[in-house]
C-alpha cells in the first residue's frame, strides 16, 4: 500500500492510502488538496488518515469505499462513504468530515458561550 506524508514537523500529517488499486499522483495530490480543507476548522489536528478501497465483489456503485480518521484532541472522527469512483467517494467522505469538525466546533462554542448550571441529583444534608 502506497503512503503519503507530509513532513511531520511541519504540523499536521495527511496520510493517504489506497487498497487493491494503484494510489496514482493525481489521486493523491487530490486528496492532500482536499484533506488540507479539514485544517482550516481546529489547529490542533495531530493526523488525518484517508484510506481509499477498491472492492470488486461489491455492486458497482458502492465499488469504491474511502474511509477518513481524524486524531485531533479528544474523540477522533470517523467517517466512511461509498460509491461508484474515487473521487467520487473522496469528496463526499471530506463533505461528512467537514461537518463534523464544524459540529465539534459549533457544540465548543456553545458551551464556551452558554455555560449552565450543575444539578446535583441527590439530597445532601443542610448545614446549620
Amino acid at each position: 500500500m502506497p503512503t503519503s506524508q507530509n513532513n511531520p514537523s511541519a504540523g499536521p500529517r495527511i496520510i493517504v492510502r489506497c487498497a487493491h488499486f494503484e494510489l496514482t499522483p493525481a489521486l493523491q495530490t487530490a486528496a492532500e488538496e482536499k484533506a488540507a480543507r479539514l485544517l482550516r476548522h481546529e489547529e490542533h489536528i495531530i493526523r488525518i488518515r484517508v484510506d481509499i478501497e477498491h472492492d470488486r465483489t461489491r455492486n458497482p456503485g458502492q465499488a469504491f469505499a474511502a474511509k477518513g480518521h481524524i486524531e485531533i484532541r479528544g474523540p477522533d472522527l470517523i467517517a466512511s462513504v461509498e460509491s461508484d469512483e474515487p473521487l467520487k467517494s473522496l469528496d463526499a467522505l471530506i463533505d461528512i468530515l467537514d461537518g463534523l469538525l464544524r459540529k465539534r466546533a459549533s457544540a465548543a462554542k456553545t458551551k464556551r458561550h452558554h455555560p449552565h448550571g450543575v444539578d446535583i441529583p441527590s439530597n445532601l444534608p443542610k448545614v446549620e
